[in-house]
């Protein structure tokens, strides 16, 4: 505290110089550089009375608050307000006491452009003096890197980086040419960014910095194709949110992510009528540790539910949706539940205790050359019989909403995991036609970004293992959304729906993912020469193009842009005794047959070509 007192007075002490030096000045400049002999009473009179005033204006304004090392725009306002009192005080001693001689008039000009000039002037280069000693030695030192962008976030990142050991701004590109050839913290704006390549190689410089948090995603991909183009790693900025909100600092840079490049634009819900479905309500999801579950959960907190019923087969994905409600939305009454959906009689006893109000069903077998091959008949049983408990559950104990989360390998299936899930849907439509009280509803949707057991953490492995990275088929293509898109448009989904509709996201265009694995192989720094790419041919039930729509279905439009309502034929309302009877057997089906019965359901089932599987299961027949 002694410290901090003594380095205040010292800045007050300068304060008063200050206004001695203005006051003073001011007088030689109206008086052509030669000092009035007749003046000198008037002079130190006035020095007397405005001392004292400024003193209080300087306390008033906070002058003494801020630190000079970090003097800026906001300490500027202060020395400006500090002014302005002293200026009034002056007035108020020409006018009260009125000196003779009297004051110029021209002091009312020349004495606060002064006295402006002798404050701010003063912590200006005491800033710069203490900058040059604290990092001046780091000029010239890190490696070069070209910023793109000449906006607030660059101006902002080029400052800070000016302290940086480790980075050194040569040149900004912007698209603006208007830009073009000014200077934005000392640094020059060159050109284009479609210039990049010729303007790294000039330079020397293997490094770029995306520096517009707010980029579309088309931008970001252009930039990403320059910076291949050019061989640099591409860097990116954080959000600017979290710049504005100053949770995160700009200079946090990280790499660009393929998720960057293959996101998309925000996606805005209509909250108010989430709220009003959400709000105060008891919500079940099953599948809360999952990729979706999980994300499901974290955005039905922002609306305030009475609380949340957490069910989860995997015991450590339970625990870890837990500990984020205890550690981010503590205020949340949630229920973590152990549970199977197979297990009718357990979910009886959590509906029949808790009472659920909305239900999200994302528990689901998803993986699918695991499901196709020994595992069909648990795949049946978890992704058709789990549906049916929970759906039935609902009904019977009053939900006012239930909605299932399918998937687009449900469209003209050619898998084991999309028949089952095509199956689910048609159950879910049947117990509608049924009993509509609970307003029963489906959302289909695409593979979404970073999920687990998704293709990008897999390749993201395979490259920082030096590669290769494999891809099954050369014109192999995948819808993507994010994660928190899927989220966030189910529980519009699920707010929109009157009953027995299936809801179709608007997942932008397909990917093909041999452009991803280029991709993700330059976003890591490396050429296709060191990190090759190797297909392996298509696993057991995988297809080359995934649908959303089945060929038989056509669609109608909602009120969102993103969502769409699929009309798919109608559904007998005998499938469900049907498919209870087929799920009551105690003894496993082989996959052939668990192949057969979803074909006789679900016509459009195709099952791809097996004829690589055959010898496994004669294999396993022979081990046997």
């Amino acid at each position: 505290m002694h410290k901090v007192g003594l380095k205040s007075l010292l800045v007050f002490l300068f304060d008063l110089l200050a206004l001695v030096f203005a006051w003073y000045a001011a007088f030689w400049l109206r008086f052509n550089f030669s000092w009035p002999e007749d003046y000198s009473d008037t002079v130190l009179i006035g020095l007397l009375c405005l001392s004292p005033a400024h003193a209080l204006a300087c306390w008033l304004a906070g002058l003494y608050r801020g630190l000079w090392i970090f003097a800026s725009l906001p300490d500027l306002k202060r020395v400006l307000k500090a002014v302005g009192g002293t200026l009034l005080a002056m007035v108020a001693y020409v006018v009260l006491l009125t000196p003779q001689p009297p004051v110029p008039r021209s002091l009312v000009v020349l004495f606060p452009l002064l006295l402006v000039m002798g404050m701010a002037g003063g912590r200006i280069a005491y800033r710069m003096w203490k900058e040059h000693r604290m990092f001046g030695a780091l000029v010239c030192q890190g490696k070069p890197v070209i910023v793109i962008g000449a906006g607030r976030a660059a101006a902002m990142l080029v400052r800070d980086m000016e302290r940086s050991p480790d980075w050194r701004v040569v040149g900004l590109l912007d698209d603006n040419a208007g830009k073009w050839g000014r200077e934005l913290g000392g640094q020059r704006v060159i050109g284009a960014v479609d210039s990049l390549p010729e303007v790294a190689s000039d330079l020397k410089v293997r490094h770029a910095i995306l520096a517009i948090p707010s980029a579309s995603i088309a931008v970001r991909r252009k930039v990403a194709d320059r910076c291949a183009q050019a061989g640099l790693q591409l860097l990116t900025v954080p959000a600017l949110e979290d710049i504005m909100s100053g949770r995160i600092a700009v200079n946090a840079i990280r790499k660009v992510e393929i998720e960057d490049l293959l996101g998309r634009e925000t996606v805005c819900i209509d909250t108010a009528n989430v709220a009003a479905v959400l709000a105060g309500k008891c919500v079940l999801v099953t599948g809360a540790g999952g990729s979706i579950g999980s994300e499901l959960c974290r955005q039905i907190a922002h609306f305030a539910p009475a609380r949340v019923l957490l069910v989860e087969q995997s015991e450590y994905a339970l625990y870890t949706i837990e500990q984020w409600f205890a550690q981010h939305q503590p205020q949340i009454p949630v229920v973590p539940l152990a549970a199977d959906v197979k297990d009718a009689a357990w979910l009886h006893e959590i509906f029949g205790e808790w009472r659920p109000q909305v239900v999200f069903h994302a528990a689901a077998y998803k993986h699918v050359p695991l499901m196709e091959v020994r595992n069909a008949w648990q795949a049946v049983r978890n992704n058709v019989l789990g549906t049916l408990n929970v759906a039935r559950c609902s009904q019977s104990y009053g939900a006012e909403r239930f909605v299932l989360i399918s998937t687009d390998k449900a469209v003209n299936p050619t898998n084991v995991m999309g028949a089952t899930k095509r199956l689910a849907e048609m159950l879910c439509q049947a117990l509608y036609s049924v009993s509509n009280a609970t307003r029963v509803e489906t959302v289909r949707f695409g593979n979404v970004l970073g999920s687990n057991g998704s293709v990008i953490p897999k390749f993201q492995e395979q490259i920082a293992c030096g590669g290769p990275v494999t891809v099954t088929h050369p014109e192999i293509t995948r819808y993507f959304m994010s994660i928190p898109e899927a989220a966030l448009l189910v529980l519009q989904a699920g707010s929109m729906g009157e009953g027995g509709e299936i809801f179709v996201l608007d997942m932008g265009e397909p990917v093909k993912i041999t452009d991803l694995a280029r991709n993700m192989i330059r976003l890591s720094g490396f050429t296709e020469d060191e990190i090759r790419i190797e297909f392996t041919g298509l696993r057991p039930g995988e297809k080359l193009y995934e649908e959303l729509l089945a060929d038989a279905e056509h669609t109608r439009p909602t009120h969102h842009p993103k969502l769409r309502i699929a009309r798919s034929r109608p559904v007998a309302t005998d499938l469900v005794r049907e498919v209870e009877a087929w799920l009551e057997q105690s003894a496993s089906p082989t996959d052939q047959a668990v192949r057969s019965k979803l074909q006789h359901w679900v016509p459009e089932y195709m099952p791809a070509d097996i004829a690589a599987v055959a010898p496994l299961q004669s294999n396993s027949s022979q081990q046997a």
